[in-house]
């Protein structure tokens, strides 16, 4: 336990806090900081269907003497709470025999007793609960993931629905799409801020919130999710899959798993900060002798507590789809039915700028381009979309046309040669509408002139 050892007070005091929250104990946090106690942990746990609050005395030091144990055994009868309470004290050090003496006749797990947790007894935890206590850090060991697939229309079902909305694009014809996922860590931290701020006029402002933050977990400052992906990781209905027992690798072409970037107390210690910052806001009001004063009102450390630290795996789903020449990128967050799109190549013109418009976006079966109207014409010998980067073009009758390749063009050169005049006319109409109105017109101004009409 050496460099648990080089921890300070308040150090060990966290890693106790997210050690009881690993065992499985509900409403962990810290109690106040006073001038004489420190802080210790409130929590909570549930033995046969009653609930019963635990108080902890934590005590970074080599040994624990009686008067420590008399000392919590006091806290625990006069704790404020409706229900039974027990006491518990935890060291990195060792307990004296007549500490030990004391706590046995007090009972360790009966209402009013006090249970006793030495350094080997933290050790055995660690390994209880799949941690290291050895380097004074709870790393973040997490084997749940939101479901990354559709229950029902499997792993490339999300890339079918996006090719069903391309014009001249059947889906059953498409080859299978290569799909990845990659499982990247949130954690959610689920808090409240209790705060009151008084002056000589009374109270001026008060705090009494509760906040989730959803956190991306995988570099080295969090970051705070989005709406879309928040909603995701918090919505009741988002199905979670065990690691252990999914074989996502018989699913995907690949899988990858990335790393928690900090610890739980990195994580709980930002979160913190991050809702102090939220939380301040400057108060104004009127003093005893009717002079308007200011406040700034920050809430402090003691006054935000953490009540969770969840992890959970988000599943980012990417899929590459090869047609013609083109290759698509089509990616998502997913949680079982529910996704949010990151990534959508399937819905972008290859030519221009019209990505994520409303507008219709047309396959080139010619040389598998997604194109937008603008890019996209009609193919004059087969009459099917082709697009302007891939078409072969030659004016007739003025009017540009557009082919699949250089053997429709003379195949249409021929056609077009043999084409009587008025057939030829008709392929430029605004051209043979226009020519027709103005000999019209021309004959009309002649008749005029010499009197006939």
């Amino acid at each position: 336990m050496a460099i648990l050892d080089d921890l300070s007070g308040y150090e060990f005091e966290d890693l106790m806090e997210d050690v009881f929250r690993h065992l499985g104990y509900e409403n962990v946090r810290q109690s106040r900081r006073t001038a004489d106690e420190g802080r210790d942990i409130l929590m909570e746990e549930v033995v046969d269907g009653r609930r019963r609050a635990v108080v902890v005395e934590c005590k970074h030091t080599e040994t624990v003497s009686r008067p420590v144990i008399q000392k919590l055994h006091s806290a625990v009868a006069t704790y404020d709470y409706d229900g039974p309470v027990r006491g518990m004290v935890a060291t990195t050090g060792r307990f004296t025999d007549p500490a030990r003496e004391y706590a046995a006749d007090l009972g360790a797990n009966r209402d009013g007793g006090v249970e006793l947790l030495d350094g080997r007894d933290l050790r055995e935890i660690g390994d209880e609960i799949g941690i290291d206590l050895y380097n004074g850090r709870i790393e973040i060991l997490c084997t749940e993931a939101l479901r990354p697939t559709h229950p029902t229309a499997g792993r490339d079902g999300p890339v079918f629905e996006a090719v069903g909305e391309i014009d001249n694009l059947e889906p059953a014809t498409i080859p299978t799409p290569e799909t990845g996922v990659s499982l990247e860590p949130t954690v959610t931290v689920r808090a409240e801020t209790d705060a009151t701020f008084e002056t000589s006029v009374g109270v001026i402002h008060r705090i009494d919130e509760a906040n989730e933050l959803v956190l991306h977990a995988d570099r080295d400052a969090p970051r705070v999710a989005d709406g879309e992906v928040r909603d995701l990781v918090t919505t009741p209905a988002a199905t979670r899959i065990d690691l252990a027992d999914a074989d996502l690798e018989s699913t995907f072409d690949s899988v990858e798993r990335r790393r928690f970037g900090q610890t739980e107390t990195e994580y709980k210690e930002w979160a913190i900060d991050r809702l102090r910052q939220a939380h301040t806001t400057t108060v104004h009001y009127t003093g005893d002798n009717n002079v308007d004063y200011e406040k700034t009102c920050q809430p402090s450390r003691s006054d935000v507590s953490i009540r969770e630290i969840d992890p959970v795996y988000v599943p980012h789903v990417r899929s590459r789809l090869s047609l013609g020449e083109h290759d698509y990128r089509y990616a998502y967050y997913a949680a079982g039915p529910s996704r949010t799109t990151t990534t959508n190549d399937l819905h972008e013109c290859v030519h221009c700028d019209a990505a994520g418009t409303s507008e219709t976006v047309t396959y080139c079966d010619n040389c598998g381009s997604i194109n937008c109207e603008e890019h996209t014409k009609t193919e004059r010998l087969e009459g099917d979309p082709v697009c302007t980067g891939c078409a072969v073009t030659e004016r007739f009758a003025l009017k540009m046309k557009y082919f699949y390749d250089r053997e429709n063009l003379e195949a249409f050169r021929a056609e077009y040669d043999e084409m009587a005049i008025h057939e030829k006319a008709m392929e430029n109409v605004p051209l043979a509408v226009g020519t027709v109105l103005c000999v019209v017109f021309a004959l009309f101004v002649i008749a005029s002139s010499v009197g006939v009409v």
